[in-house]
């Protein structure tokens, strides 16, 4: 589904060297102590910054000189994004069309995935009457709404508490399940990756240390690196 072909990044004083094949239909769940790359590798996939060399693969198609708008990528970041003056129903519509030009069929796409998601009841309401979780469903909606192959999650459900973590994150197995969807998912939350991943990647020191079936996530026989951030999380 997406392929890092020896990429190349440089920014200030810190190199960052990537080359993965992620299959397709995967939950990746990408792991490694802070400032290790795993934003920065997201954000290749996303386009918003560009490698000084290599190629990037999104569903065999290169997209290193692709405009972030145009890539088979839906994104969700901490903060949703969703906006104020926009009803529930319109700011899931924005996946669909950014002038929310929306035919009958788009609008029937919009209440499916609302019920998805479990939003079809507050699709009449704005950001600021709903809950800080609620905002993060309807996010979660407007990013399935898209049908990109792709989903770049950079922890947008870290603030949660543990109960609607989980709850968010069945949601991202059984929707990428349904629609064939491949996900990055960066984490600090071991048990997230262990309960809803299908692999692991591990980040160190700007370089993928290593990607397996996330049934490998075990102390035993890992790099030192791996052992001590597995460690610290189950502290």
């Amino acid at each position: 589904m997406i392929n890092f072909e020896n990429v190349k990044y440089h920014y200030r004083q810190e190199e960052f060297s990537f080359d993965v094949k992620i299959p397709s239909g995967a939950i990746v769940a990408v792991l490694g102590v802070s400032g290790a790359g795993k934003s920065t590798l997201l954000n290749l996939a996303a386009g918003f910054i560009r490698p000084r060399s290599g190629d990037i693969f999104i569903a065999e198609k290169e997209v290193v000189d692709v405009e972030p708008h145009l890539r088979p990528v839906a994104i969700l970041f901490q903060e949703n994004n969703l906006f104020a003056h926009l009803s529930v129903a319109d700011n899931i519509g924005l996946g669909l069309h950014p002038g929310l030009k929306l035919s009958s069929f788009d609008r029937e796409q919009v209440q499916n995935i609302a019920k998805q998601v479990g939003v079809e009841k507050l699709l009449s309401r704005f950001p600021g009457q709903i809950s800080g979780g609620q905002k993060q469903r309807v996010a979660l909606a407007r990013c399935f709404v898209q049908n990109k192959p792709l989903l770049l999650l950079d922890e947008p459900f870290s603030a949660l508490d543990p109960v609607l973590r989980e709850e968010m994150l069945t949601i991202v197995r059984d929707l990428s399940a349904t629609k064939n969807v491949t996900v990055l998912m960066v984490t600090h939350h071991i048990a997230d990756a262990v309960n809803v991943a299908t692999h692991y990647l591990f980040v160190d020191d700007g370089v993928i240390d290593r990607i397996d079936t996330i049934s490998a996530l075990t102390d035993s026989n890992q790099k030192d690196s791996v052992k001590k951030f597995l460690q610290a999380g189950l502290a």
